[in-house]
């Protein structure tokens, strides 16, 4: 059965979306958040997705760069922005196709059908990156490092996601906060350092002068292939 992952943090898009793609006999995950959707995307593989720019947490368009970073997957974009800039960005960013709201649900499912007809170059990579020596495949959730794998505790691996999704992009402290913890965490920087330490000492070949897990000073932090 088609997969299609649907990302929005409307409740009621989200109902009438998966009730009408029930209906035409896809199976649906759905998330309300750009951290929950990289979440599903890295677990279980869509065939197609169909993303709201405007989320609560992430910017549409670092969900299609983060997608994008190790998948092919079709992209229909579902927004309410009418600017044309918008959605050139997202087309450049790697979005199929780009669908203002409100829409008509007849042609969403045609172009929806049109996006997944359209031959690829190259079969979808596996969302798999290189953190050093180490290799970190996101959907299977392991690190696999010279010595064998490498054990990372659930909240290690909600911290990773978000860093991989943005490649050399800067994120922000007080969101990765709010993403693992919740927005009552926003104050607690000292949780991200404790973490981002145990990440260092397990991926870094020298923790003491990381290359790839950067820290912003009063900012945030990145992730640098």
């Amino acid at each position: 059965m088609t997969r299609i992952l649907v990302v929005d943090d409307e409740p009621q898009m989200l109902r009438t979306l998966k009730t009408n793609l029930h209906a035409r006999r896809y199976a649906v995950l759905t998330a309300a958040t750009g951290a929950e959707a990289l979440d599903a995307a890295g677990r279980t593989p869509p065939d197609a997705v169909l993303l709201d720019l405007g989320l609560p947490d992430l910017d549409g368009m670092d969900i299609i760069r983060g997608l994008r970073a190790w998948s092919a997957v079709p992209i229909i974009v579902l927004s309410g922005r009418t600017d044309a800039h918008e959605k050139v960005e997202a087309l450049d960013a790697g979005a199929d196709d780009y669908l203002t709201k409100p829409f008509v649900m007849d042609e969403l499912l045609a172009r929806l059908r049109a996006v997944m007809r359209r031959p690829t170059s190259e079969p979808a990579a596996v969302p798999r990156f290189t953190v050093g020596a180490h290799t970190v495949d996101l959907a299977a959730a392991v690190v696999t490092g010279p010595g064998g794998p490498v054990r990372l505790t659930p909240t290690e691996w909600k911290i990773m996601r978000l860093l991989l999704a943005s490649p050399g992009r800067l994120v922000s402290g007080k969101q990765l906060l709010r993403e693992v913890w919740g927005p009552d965490a926003e104050g607690h920087g000292n949780y991200l350092r404790v973490y981002l330490a145990g990440l260092r000492r397990k991926l870094e070949p020298d923790p003491a002068r990381p290359r790839h897990l950067i820290t912003e000073p009063g900012i945030g932090y990145r992730f640098e292939p």
